[in-house]
């Protein structure tokens, strides 16, 4: 059985990053807590960034140096995906950095009225996590997670399919573990109706289901294994044909056979692919370019992998190359396509 017990000094040291103050959704230092400037702030360029709650652990991790290097002051909004997405579409806001879960939601909902382009940066993959007084946490492993998960009396947290893509890959992870794949399936249809039974949302955004994991309120959560390595709490790994890892034709192909209906729309499994964007209602854009380009270069790339994401070849996306900011042409390949993902 793969599962995962917390190495202590690891935590530790992830915790000392930021990554603690990452997960209870907190902005950048040095802005007044309802987002103006204080005096102390007169004058110094900020970059505002509404992004994933999944995307804190990093961009807390690299903020400190950024500020000290650029001189310019990093204030963080922390939603869902979809949710900050809407930020910006629907409610009229203006953010310098808009950085998303799913990339598709900057290709479909955001380009071109609200901006010109987009960086895919990172790939992350689903994971469990569990309590370790949950009934089942003894025995659950990557062999059998579907049979603890689906027991009578336990409860399985995931974040809100209409606001986070977190939610509706869970789902879609429910779902796959239901449909054949070379052959086999991991559980039939019976148990796949017991996961969804057992799941519950008490919160729109997955950084909000560690705490109560942690409290023990639940016994397990389906969230990102980005999360979940950081957290000090054991988890388990899930298998690449559910886990939404796999950029490849073979795996695109079986996850596009998940589709998750939401208030927010339909949405189709697809391997995991994190977006970056400079909206083009930004107050700051060269300031929100600084940000996009630390993510794809280092030191961003080396704080994505200590905080449990891995960083892919950096690729731009544009109908027309002369919108993308010239600082990260030298650093990003300008495609259509990454992997079987059209972009």
């Amino acid at each position: 059985m793969t599962k995962h017990r917390p190495d202590r000094r690891q935590y530790l040291a992830a915790a000392g990053s930021g990554i603690a103050a990452a997960l209870a959704g907190c902005t950048g230092l040095g802005a007044a807590v309802d987002g103006t400037r204080s005096e102390t702030d007169a004058g110094r360029e900020r970059v505002t960034a509404f992004h994933a709650g999944s995307l804190g652990p990093p961009f807390s991790a690299a903020e400190p140096a950024f500020e000290e290097e650029t001189g310019v002051e990093v204030t963080r909004e922390v939603k869902g995906s979809v949710g900050s997405t809407k930020k910006i579409t629907e409610q009229g806001r203006s953010a310098d950095v808009l950085g998303v879960a799913d990339f598709r939601l900057l290709r479909d909902r955001v380009l071109p009225a609200y901006a010109d382009w987009y960086a895919v940066f990172a790939t992350n993959a689903m994971a469990i996590q569990y309590h370790e007084d949950a009934p089942g946490a003894d025995r659950i492993g990557t062999d059998n997670w579907w049979e603890v998960l689906s027991r009578d009396d336990v409860t399985v947290g995931h974040s809100d399919p209409a606001v986070d893509p977190g939610g509706y890959r869970t789902v879609m992870v429910q779902q796959l573990g239901s449909v054949e794949f070379e052959g086999a399936r991991l559980y039939d249809e019976a148990t796949y109706r017991r996961l969804r039974a057992n799941s519950t949302v008490p919160t729109g955004t997955e950084i909000n289901l560690v705490s109560q994991v942690e409290s023990g309120k639940l016994d397990y959560v389906i969230y990102y294994r980005s999360i979940a390595s950081t957290t000090g709490l054991p988890w388990v790994d899930l298998q690449p044909h559910v886990d939404l890892s796999r950029a490849t034709e073979r795996y695109a192909a079986h996850y596009a056979s998940a589709t998750v209906e939401t208030d927010a729309g339909t949405f189709t499994g697809a391997p995991i692919a994190y977006g970056l964007t400079v909206p083009s209602v930004a107050e700051s854009p060269a300031a929100g370019a600084r940000w996009v380009e630390r993510f794809v270069t280092e030191p961003g790339r080396a704080a994505l992998e200590r905080t449990g994401f891995s960083p892919t070849e950096p690729i731009v996306a544009a109908d027309d190359e002369s919108t993308v900011p010239d600082r990260l042409l030298d650093d990003c390949r300008v495609g259509e396509r990454i992997g079987p993902l059209e972009l």
